[in-house]
């Protein structure tokens, strides 16, 4: 998705006719921080203000909300960048223009400032996907255990608890922050790495701060406004027909009955049909190829073997029809994970070398006969970004004094929380971890690609293996796997910040601040939201529930297979493992070989893995969000490219904030009145007649 459209400047200047003032003005249109060249920039104390970190919180509880809830139905969180970027720049301007009118203001707007607000609030919200409420960290309550038989002693369970959630996010989220400090520079400006969507996120934000942009942002945010209302009311106004289990149009058995059986219907969810707008179209169409690969093919086929390829007592559990939808799923994503990880790293690895590779030989092969002003590399944007980046420098011993201070506590608080955990994995994760978050940083630099989960993957079954099944192996791994994917997920968020805060003169003293206290938010608003679906939604992680969190029982198998082996799986379900894993690489390979042109008619493994467990009905939500954006991309263009991400921004954002009145109504033990249900026209003769007959 294309997070922004550059704007032309002042684009009514006058054109001459002469050659040299017209290029002039070009270059002087290309450049933008020739448009911001009469605006002071603020200290990097004075980009860090109050009203700044008030709308972050707002907005970061806004956001968890969604996040959180996204994690306990499909695990598919879309970028969140546009609509925290689009909200920040309103609310402050509201702000601002309201004291300007009253004589108070004192500060005005800057984009400095905006982006220490979009910091805030992703690093914030952040929180939500990497501490694992729906994956690692759900994975470990004796709810997902019930769910998988294989080593569910209480030495491998953990239940959910405020007070030991919070305290394990302030110990392992801020590792990640300390250990890139050092190399920012090395990152930013000695390799130019790209960061697609930390370029976009400034593009966008610099384009606000013009007049065009101005106007055109307010005009999106009255989009999202419109669309926001929609969506809060239409939640309100599903909820009144959700009495009982089964209720409610999410059960809308739009395809028929026995589709509905096989999870193929369309659940009137307005988050997923804003997601199926954001999501490109491969994504979605990949999806709906999982679903029907799996649920209209594979399922029915292995139900059949009912009796002979596993027991009719086993059909509902792992060793059973759900054991071959949760291990091939895994399989699949695993291969994915894979193929990817080993991509990214060789690219990380080539690209380095290329790096220094051409460093060392512009020192030994210096260019002559070239004067400053035709090197295409000194541009006035480049020189300006350059000298406000490096100073505000962070002091590397404060990075260093910082990660090991740090890296002491959590070793030694980690085991109290988790008695598998020993200190002595935690410290050889610390040890390998700053350059494993380097990989992960400067991979996502390149190709905007973060691999968190895999490196969190790769922890859960080298320390489950290790810790053993008889010493709580699979918590061990499980609680690795969050350490690891906090530290990595973290590095590369800040980096993307950085490279976001070099585009709009932001000081990376202000970014790394800014990220510090969005990540404390972050982990306390985190657990707190997360605590309340927990009370107030009944059977969350239960399948066949509103909140199944469906990835904590795929996490929880990944630990199992690491510290068992692959005794876990039912009768021929590891040759399918092996046919899915195979399958995902070489997918992925074909897409790379025939290139960008074909690669879009090819799907994505990852994305199709998805619904294997899940089921496809997410998926009719999401293809919805595809064609209407795509009838009006066809209709108007322009409009679509303008307005869709705020349409798309409000139907998420409205339907996820009523959640937060929804839990309250259920803490209150207020339930809604009435309960739709669909029967078929046999059922409901037999339920007439018992009706009469009473």
């Amino acid at each position: 998705m294309d997070h922004s459209k550059k704007t032309d400047g002042d684009g009514d200047a006058d054109r001459s006719t002469a050659a040299g003032a017209a290029a002039t003005e070009e270059e002087e249109a290309a450049s933008v921080e020739r448009i911001f060249e009469r605006q002071d920039v603020p200290t990097w104390r004075g980009q860090l203000t109050f009203r700044a970190f008030f709308v972050s919180f707002v907005l970061g509880i806004l956001f968890t909300f969604i996040v959180m809830k996204l994690n306990l139905t499909t695990g598919i969180i879309p970028s969140l960048n546009v609509s925290a970027g689009l909200l920040g720049f309103f609310f402050v301007r509201t702000w601002t223009a309201f004291l300007e009118k009253s004589g108070l203001l004192r500060q005005p707007f800057t984009r400095q400032e905006n982006t220490v607000i979009q910091t805030c609030v992703v690093a914030t919200s952040g929180i939500a996907f990497s501490g694992g409420f729906g994956s690692y960290l759900f994975g470990m309550s004796e709810t997902i255990a019930k769910q998988s038989t294989e080593l569910s002693d209480p030495l491998n369970i953990k239940n959910p608890s405020l007070s030991w959630i919070i305290g394990f996010l302030f110990v392992v989220s801020f590792l990640g922050l300390f250990s890139v400090v050092p190399l920012r520079k090395i990152m930013i400006i000695d390799f130019k790495l790209i960061y697609p969507s930390g370029t976009a996120t400034a593009h966008l934000i610099n384009s606000f701060h013009t007049p065009q942009g101005a106007k055109l942002a307010r005009k999106q945010v009255r989009t999202l406004g419109k669309f926001f209302s929609f969506s809060f009311l239409w939640g309100f106004f599903q909820w009144f027909f959700t009495a009982g289990d089964g209720c409610g149009f999410v059960n809308f058995p739009t395809f028929g009955l026995q589709a509905f059986e096989n999870k193929f219907y369309f659940d009137f969810s307005a988050t997923y049909v804003g997601v199926g707008m954001i999501c490109p179209y491969l994504v979605n169409v990949s999806l709906l190829l999982g679903a029907i690969l799996s649920w209209g093919i594979m399922w029915p086929l292995i139900d059949k073997k009912k009796g002979d390829w596993y027991p009719v007592s086993e059909a509902s559990g792992l060793h059973g029809l759900q054991g071959y939808k949760v291990f091939i799923a895994i399989a699949m994503i695993l291969g994915d994970g894979l193929y990817n990880f080993v991509k990214v790293l060789s690219r990380t690895f080539i690209g380095m070398y290329g790096q220094i590779r051409q460093k060392h030989a512009g020192h030994v092969l210096p260019v002559n006969n070239q004067s400053p002003d035709s090197n295409a590399a000194t541009s006035y944007d480049t020189e300006r970004r350059t000298e406000l980046f490096l100073k505000d420098q962070i002091p590397t011993w404060v990075a260093i004094v910082g990660y090991v201070s740090v890296a002491i506590v959590s070793a030694a608080v980690l085991p109290h929380i988790f008695r598998p955990l020993k200190w002595y994995y935690i410290v050889v994760i610390y040890i390998f971890a700053p350059v494993l978050a380097f990989c992960n940083a400067y991979g996502c630099g390149l190709t905007d690609w973060s691999l968190a989960s895999t490196y969190g993957k790769l922890a859960i079954f080298i320390v489950g293996a290790w810790a053993g099944s008889h010493n709580g192996g699979v918590l061990a791994g499980l609680a690795a796997c969050g350490v690891m994917m906090n530290i990595v997920s973290t590095a590369s968020d800040l980096t993307q910040d950085f490279k976001t805060g070099y585009m709009t003169l932001a000081s990376p003293r202000s970014m790394f601040v800014s990220q510090i206290i969005g990540t404390a938010m972050g982990c306390v608003i985190s657990p707190s939201v997360f605590w309340l679906f927990y009370k107030a939604f009944k059977g969350i992680g239960q399948p066949g529930t509103q909140y199944s969190a469906p990835y904590a029982l795929v996490y929880r198998n990944m630990a199992i297979l690491g510290v068992e082996g692959f005794s876990a799986l039912p009768s021929h379900c590891l040759t399918l493992c092996y046919v899915f894993f195979g399958a995902a690489i070489a997918i992925n390979a074909v897409r790379d070989i025939v290139g960008p042109k074909w690669a879009r008619f090819i799907p994505l493994p990852m994305a199709m893995a998805i619904p294997f467990y899940i089921g496809g009905y997410f998926t009719i939500d999401m293809c919805i969000g595809s064609l209407i954006l795509f009838v009006w991309e066809k209709i108007d263009k322009a409009k679509a490219d303008a307005f869709g991400p705020a349409v798309a921004s409000g139907l998420i954002c409205g339907d996820g904030i009523w959640t937060l009145p929804s839990s309250i109504l259920a803490l209150a033990g207020i339930n809604p009145p009435l309960c739709m249900k669909f029967l078929s026209s046999k059922d409901n003769v037999r339920v007439d007649s018992f009706l009469k007959g009473s």
